[in-house]
Protein backbone atom coordinates (compact mmCIF):
# COMPACT_ATOMS: atom_id res chain seq x y z
CA UNK A 1 0.00 0.00 0.00
CA UNK A 2 1.14 3.55 -0.68
CA UNK A 3 2.11 5.37 2.48
CA UNK A 4 -0.14 8.05 3.91
CA UNK A 5 -0.47 9.87 7.18
CA UNK A 6 -3.32 8.51 9.33
CA UNK A 7 -6.38 10.62 9.80
CA UNK A 8 -5.81 13.62 7.57
CA UNK A 9 -7.13 17.16 7.82
CA UNK A 10 -10.32 17.64 5.78
CA UNK A 11 -9.78 21.39 5.74
CA UNK A 12 -6.27 20.84 4.35
CA UNK A 13 -7.76 18.46 1.79
CA UNK A 14 -10.17 21.14 0.67
CA UNK A 15 -7.36 23.68 0.36
CA UNK A 16 -5.19 21.35 -1.75
CA UNK A 17 -8.21 20.28 -3.78
CA UNK A 18 -8.80 23.90 -4.67
CA UNK A 19 -5.22 24.09 -5.89
CA UNK A 20 -5.70 21.00 -8.02
CA UNK A 21 -8.87 22.45 -9.50
CA UNK A 22 -7.11 25.60 -10.71
CA UNK A 23 -5.44 23.99 -13.76
CA UNK A 24 -8.89 23.14 -15.10
CA UNK A 25 -9.82 26.80 -14.92
CA UNK A 26 -6.57 27.85 -16.59
CA UNK A 27 -7.13 25.22 -19.24
CA UNK A 28 -9.51 27.73 -20.80
CA UNK A 29 -6.59 29.97 -21.69
CA UNK A 30 -4.49 29.82 -24.84
CA UNK A 31 -1.50 27.59 -24.19
CA UNK A 32 1.37 25.98 -26.01
CA UNK A 33 3.08 23.08 -24.28
CA UNK A 34 5.96 20.81 -25.08
CA UNK A 35 6.66 17.79 -22.94
CA UNK A 36 7.42 14.13 -22.62
CA UNK A 37 5.13 11.26 -21.70
CA UNK A 38 6.69 8.36 -19.81
CA UNK A 39 4.61 5.19 -19.63
CA UNK A 40 5.84 2.07 -21.41
CA UNK A 41 8.13 4.28 -23.47
CA UNK A 42 9.19 7.89 -23.97
CA UNK A 43 7.65 10.23 -26.51
CA UNK A 44 8.11 13.96 -27.00
CA UNK A 45 4.94 15.85 -27.90
CA UNK A 46 4.01 19.41 -28.79
CA UNK A 47 0.50 20.49 -27.86
CA UNK A 48 -1.34 23.65 -28.88
CA UNK A 49 -4.56 24.23 -26.95
CA UNK A 50 -7.07 27.06 -27.47
CA UNK A 51 -10.49 27.88 -26.10
CA UNK A 52 -12.23 30.64 -28.05
CA UNK A 53 -15.82 31.58 -27.24
CA UNK A 54 -16.28 28.20 -25.55
CA UNK A 55 -14.99 26.20 -28.56
CA UNK A 56 -11.94 24.00 -27.94
CA UNK A 57 -9.29 23.49 -30.62
CA UNK A 58 -6.17 21.41 -30.10
CA UNK A 59 -3.25 20.11 -32.09
CA UNK A 60 -0.95 17.37 -30.84
CA UNK A 61 2.26 16.69 -32.75
CA UNK A 62 4.67 13.82 -32.14
CA UNK A 63 8.21 15.19 -32.40
CA UNK A 64 9.68 11.68 -32.43
CA UNK A 65 9.39 8.74 -34.79
CA UNK A 66 6.40 8.81 -37.12
CA UNK A 67 5.65 12.55 -36.88
CA UNK A 68 1.92 11.87 -36.47
CA UNK A 69 -0.34 14.85 -35.80
CA UNK A 70 -3.85 15.06 -34.39
CA UNK A 71 -6.16 18.06 -34.69
CA UNK A 72 -9.29 18.34 -32.60
CA UNK A 73 -11.87 20.91 -33.66
CA UNK A 74 -15.20 20.77 -31.88
CA UNK A 75 -16.52 17.22 -32.09
CA UNK A 76 -14.22 16.16 -34.93
CA UNK A 77 -10.73 14.68 -34.71
CA UNK A 78 -8.45 14.57 -37.76
CA UNK A 79 -5.52 12.14 -37.51
CA UNK A 80 -2.59 12.73 -39.87
CA UNK A 81 -0.59 9.50 -40.16
CA UNK A 82 2.36 10.12 -42.52
CA UNK A 83 3.87 6.69 -41.88
CA UNK A 84 0.69 5.17 -43.33
CA UNK A 85 0.06 7.99 -45.84
CA UNK A 86 -3.43 8.24 -44.38
CA UNK A 87 -5.68 10.90 -42.89
CA UNK A 88 -8.44 9.56 -40.64
CA UNK A 89 -11.39 11.71 -39.55
CA UNK A 90 -13.38 10.46 -36.58
CA UNK A 91 -15.30 11.55 -33.49
CA UNK A 92 -13.11 13.57 -31.14
CA UNK A 93 -12.27 12.48 -27.58
CA UNK A 94 -12.80 14.96 -24.71
CA UNK A 95 -9.16 16.11 -24.94
CA UNK A 96 -5.87 15.39 -26.70
CA UNK A 97 -3.86 16.00 -23.54
CA UNK A 98 -1.70 12.90 -22.93
CA UNK A 99 -2.83 12.54 -19.35
CA UNK A 100 -5.84 14.44 -18.11
CA UNK A 101 -5.30 15.89 -14.66
CA UNK A 102 -8.05 14.52 -12.40
CA UNK A 103 -10.26 17.07 -10.74
CA UNK A 104 -10.34 16.54 -6.99
CA UNK A 105 -12.75 18.09 -4.51
CA UNK A 106 -13.58 17.73 -0.83
CA UNK A 107 -15.92 14.81 -1.57
CA UNK A 108 -12.83 12.73 -2.41
CA UNK A 109 -11.45 13.05 1.14
CA UNK A 110 -12.89 9.68 2.21
CA UNK A 111 -10.92 7.88 -0.49
CA UNK A 112 -7.87 10.07 -1.17
CA UNK A 113 -5.55 11.95 1.16
CA UNK A 114 -4.34 15.27 -0.27
CA UNK A 115 -1.12 16.68 1.17
CA UNK A 116 1.31 19.43 0.28
CA UNK A 117 4.91 18.29 -0.11
CA UNK A 118 6.22 21.84 -0.22
CA UNK A 119 7.62 24.01 -2.98
CA UNK A 120 10.25 23.10 -5.54
CA UNK A 121 11.60 24.52 -8.79
CA UNK A 122 10.35 22.85 -11.96
CA UNK A 123 11.19 24.20 -15.45
CA UNK A 124 12.83 27.13 -13.68
CA UNK A 125 9.50 28.06 -12.07
CA UNK A 126 8.29 27.86 -8.48
CA UNK A 127 5.95 24.89 -8.19
CA UNK A 128 3.84 23.52 -5.37
CA UNK A 129 4.00 19.72 -5.08
CA UNK A 130 0.76 18.06 -4.03
CA UNK A 131 0.42 14.34 -3.40
CA UNK A 132 -2.89 12.50 -3.75
CA UNK A 133 -2.63 9.21 -1.88
CA UNK A 134 -5.38 6.56 -2.04
CA UNK A 135 -6.65 5.32 1.31
CA UNK A 136 -7.00 1.75 0.01
CA UNK A 137 -5.77 -0.52 -2.78
CA UNK A 138 -8.65 0.10 -5.19
CA UNK A 139 -7.28 3.24 -6.88
CA UNK A 140 -4.03 4.84 -7.97
CA UNK A 141 -2.34 7.88 -6.49
CA UNK A 142 -0.94 11.06 -8.04
CA UNK A 143 1.80 13.58 -7.46
CA UNK A 144 1.39 16.94 -9.18
CA UNK A 145 3.81 19.88 -9.61
CA UNK A 146 1.66 23.02 -9.99
CA UNK A 147 3.10 26.32 -11.18
CA UNK A 148 2.44 28.84 -8.43
CA UNK A 149 1.95 31.84 -10.70
CA UNK A 150 -0.91 30.46 -12.83
CA UNK A 151 -1.89 27.04 -11.48
CA UNK A 152 -0.78 25.07 -14.55
CA UNK A 153 0.46 21.49 -13.95
CA UNK A 154 4.13 21.29 -14.95
CA UNK A 155 4.54 17.63 -14.10
CA UNK A 156 2.16 14.81 -13.18
CA UNK A 157 2.92 11.32 -11.92
CA UNK A 158 0.51 8.41 -11.53
CA UNK A 159 1.55 6.01 -8.73
CA UNK A 160 0.60 2.38 -8.23
CA UNK A 161 -0.48 0.90 -4.89
CA UNK A 162 3.18 0.52 -3.84
CA UNK A 163 3.98 4.14 -4.64
CA UNK A 164 5.90 3.35 -7.84
CA UNK A 165 5.57 5.70 -10.82
CA UNK A 166 3.63 3.99 -13.63
CA UNK A 167 3.02 7.06 -15.80
CA UNK A 168 4.64 10.47 -15.92
CA UNK A 169 3.92 13.59 -17.92
CA UNK A 170 6.57 16.30 -17.87
CA UNK A 171 6.28 19.61 -19.71
CA UNK A 172 9.66 20.96 -20.74
CA UNK A 173 8.25 24.30 -21.91
CA UNK A 174 5.01 26.21 -21.44
CA UNK A 175 3.80 29.42 -23.04
CA UNK A 176 0.44 31.05 -22.32
CA UNK A 177 -0.58 33.60 -24.96
CA UNK A 178 -3.60 35.82 -25.45
CA UNK A 179 -3.95 34.83 -29.10
CA UNK A 180 -3.21 31.71 -31.15
CA UNK A 181 -3.89 31.99 -34.87
CA UNK A 182 -5.97 29.41 -36.75
CA UNK A 183 -2.89 28.60 -38.85
CA UNK A 184 -1.23 26.98 -35.83
CA UNK A 185 -3.82 24.20 -35.96
CA UNK A 186 -2.99 23.33 -39.57
CA UNK A 187 -0.39 20.51 -39.82
CA UNK A 188 2.66 21.56 -41.79
CA UNK A 189 3.03 18.39 -43.82
CA UNK A 190 2.30 17.52 -47.45
CA UNK A 191 -0.76 15.26 -47.75
CA UNK A 192 -0.85 14.88 -51.53
CA UNK A 193 -1.51 11.25 -52.36
CA UNK A 194 -2.70 10.45 -48.84
CA UNK A 195 -5.78 8.26 -48.41
CA UNK A 196 -8.60 10.07 -46.60
CA UNK A 197 -10.88 7.94 -44.43
CA UNK A 198 -13.88 8.86 -42.34
CA UNK A 199 -14.90 6.67 -39.42
CA UNK A 200 -18.33 7.46 -38.04
CA UNK A 201 -18.63 3.92 -36.82
CA UNK A 202 -19.06 4.51 -33.13
CA UNK A 203 -21.31 1.81 -31.70
CA UNK A 204 -24.99 2.73 -31.76
CA UNK A 205 -26.16 3.45 -28.23
CA UNK A 206 -29.66 2.79 -26.97
CA UNK A 207 -31.11 3.55 -23.58
CA UNK A 208 -31.36 0.71 -21.13
CA UNK A 209 -33.44 0.58 -17.96
CA UNK A 210 -31.66 -0.38 -14.73
CA UNK A 211 -31.52 -4.15 -14.48
CA UNK A 212 -29.97 -6.79 -12.29
CA UNK A 213 -26.60 -5.00 -12.14
CA UNK A 214 -27.68 -2.05 -9.98
CA UNK A 215 -27.45 -3.92 -6.67
CA UNK A 216 -23.91 -5.22 -7.06
CA UNK A 217 -21.44 -4.58 -4.25
CA UNK A 218 -18.66 -2.21 -5.32
CA UNK A 219 -15.28 -1.07 -4.00
CA UNK A 220 -15.63 1.78 -1.48
CA UNK A 221 -16.50 5.08 -3.16
CA UNK A 222 -17.38 3.59 -6.54
CA UNK A 223 -20.89 3.86 -7.90
CA UNK A 224 -22.70 3.27 -11.18
CA UNK A 225 -22.69 6.52 -13.17
CA UNK A 226 -23.96 5.32 -16.56
CA UNK A 227 -25.69 2.33 -18.11
CA UNK A 228 -26.36 1.93 -21.82
CA UNK A 229 -26.69 -0.81 -24.40
CA UNK A 230 -24.48 -0.68 -27.49
CA UNK A 231 -25.05 -2.33 -30.83
CA UNK A 232 -21.65 -3.85 -31.65
CA UNK A 233 -20.59 -5.14 -35.09
CA UNK A 234 -20.93 -8.90 -35.37
CA UNK A 235 -22.87 -9.25 -32.12
CA UNK A 236 -26.57 -10.16 -32.56
CA UNK A 237 -27.72 -8.75 -29.21
CA UNK A 238 -27.01 -5.38 -27.55
CA UNK A 239 -23.99 -5.31 -25.23
CA UNK A 240 -24.62 -3.69 -21.85
CA UNK A 241 -22.08 -0.98 -20.99
CA UNK A 242 -21.74 -0.07 -17.30
CA UNK A 243 -19.54 2.80 -16.11
CA UNK A 244 -18.40 2.95 -12.50
CA UNK A 245 -16.46 5.82 -10.90
CA UNK A 246 -15.29 7.16 -7.56
CA UNK A 247 -15.17 10.67 -9.01
CA UNK A 248 -11.54 10.30 -10.14
CA UNK A 249 -10.97 6.75 -11.38
CA UNK A 250 -13.34 5.15 -13.92
CA UNK A 251 -14.03 1.53 -14.86
CA UNK A 252 -15.98 0.42 -17.93
CA UNK A 253 -17.71 -2.97 -17.89
CA UNK A 254 -19.17 -4.69 -20.94
CA UNK A 255 -21.69 -7.51 -20.44
CA UNK A 256 -22.46 -9.80 -23.37
CA UNK A 257 -25.02 -12.59 -23.29
CA UNK A 258 -25.38 -14.04 -26.78
CA UNK A 259 -23.60 -17.14 -28.13
CA UNK A 260 -22.40 -18.21 -24.70
CA UNK A 261 -25.88 -18.33 -23.17
CA UNK A 262 -25.98 -22.13 -22.96
CA UNK A 263 -22.24 -22.72 -22.79
CA UNK A 264 -20.67 -24.11 -19.59
CA UNK A 265 -18.75 -21.62 -17.49
CA UNK A 266 -14.98 -21.67 -18.03
CA UNK A 267 -12.77 -22.91 -15.21
CA UNK A 268 -10.79 -19.70 -14.92
CA UNK A 269 -10.91 -15.96 -15.45
CA UNK A 270 -8.30 -13.80 -17.17
CA UNK A 271 -6.66 -10.68 -15.77
CA UNK A 272 -4.20 -8.45 -17.60
CA UNK A 273 -2.31 -5.26 -16.80
CA UNK A 274 -0.51 -2.98 -19.25
CA UNK A 275 1.02 0.17 -17.81
CA UNK A 276 -1.65 1.90 -15.75
CA UNK A 277 -4.57 -0.02 -17.31
CA UNK A 278 -6.10 -3.21 -15.96
CA UNK A 279 -8.54 -5.64 -17.56
CA UNK A 280 -10.49 -8.59 -16.20
CA UNK A 281 -12.60 -11.06 -18.18
CA UNK A 282 -14.83 -13.88 -16.98
CA UNK A 283 -18.08 -15.73 -17.71
CA UNK A 284 -20.96 -16.53 -15.36
CA UNK A 285 -24.52 -17.76 -15.97
CA UNK A 286 -24.31 -17.19 -19.71
CA UNK A 287 -22.90 -13.68 -19.42
CA UNK A 288 -19.43 -12.65 -20.55
CA UNK A 289 -17.97 -9.82 -18.44
CA UNK A 290 -15.09 -7.55 -19.50
CA UNK A 291 -13.85 -4.74 -17.25
CA UNK A 292 -11.32 -2.07 -18.28
CA UNK A 293 -9.94 0.89 -16.38
CA UNK A 294 -6.93 2.87 -15.17
CA UNK A 295 -7.16 1.21 -11.76
CA UNK A 296 -5.32 -1.60 -9.94
CA UNK A 297 -6.17 -5.18 -11.02
CA UNK A 298 -7.91 -5.73 -7.66
CA UNK A 299 -10.54 -3.14 -8.61
CA UNK A 300 -11.63 -4.67 -11.91
CA UNK A 301 -11.59 -8.14 -10.30
CA UNK A 302 -13.76 -6.95 -7.39
CA UNK A 303 -16.34 -5.38 -9.70
CA UNK A 304 -16.55 -8.35 -12.07
CA UNK A 305 -16.76 -10.93 -9.28
CA UNK A 306 -19.55 -8.91 -7.68
CA UNK A 307 -21.45 -8.73 -10.98
CA UNK A 308 -20.90 -12.46 -11.48
CA UNK A 309 -22.40 -13.14 -8.06
CA UNK A 310 -25.33 -10.89 -8.97
CA UNK A 311 -25.79 -12.79 -12.24
CA UNK A 312 -25.65 -16.19 -10.53
CA UNK A 313 -28.15 -15.12 -7.86
CA UNK A 314 -30.51 -13.81 -10.53
CA UNK A 315 -30.21 -17.04 -12.55
CA UNK A 316 -30.92 -19.09 -9.42
CA UNK A 317 -33.99 -17.01 -8.65
CA UNK A 318 -35.33 -17.56 -12.16
CA UNK A 319 -35.40 -21.33 -11.70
Amino acid sequence: MARHAPGGDLRGGRRHAAGLARPHEHGAQHAQLRGRVFALGVETLRIVHRVLDGAVTERLESLDGSGRQFVRSGTELTCYLPDQRTVLVEKAPPSLMPAGLPKFDSAMADYYLLQSEGAIRQMGEKAQVISVTPRDGFRYGYRVWIQRSNGMPLKTEMLDTDGNVIEQVVFSSLAIRHHIADQEFVPQMPTAGFQWLRDDGAPAVITETPGIWTGAELPPGFHLVAQTAQIMPGVPEPVTHLVYSDGVATVSVFVQSETIRNAPNPAHAAVAQVGNSSAFTSVESGHKFVALGEVPPATVRFIIESLMHQSASHALGMR
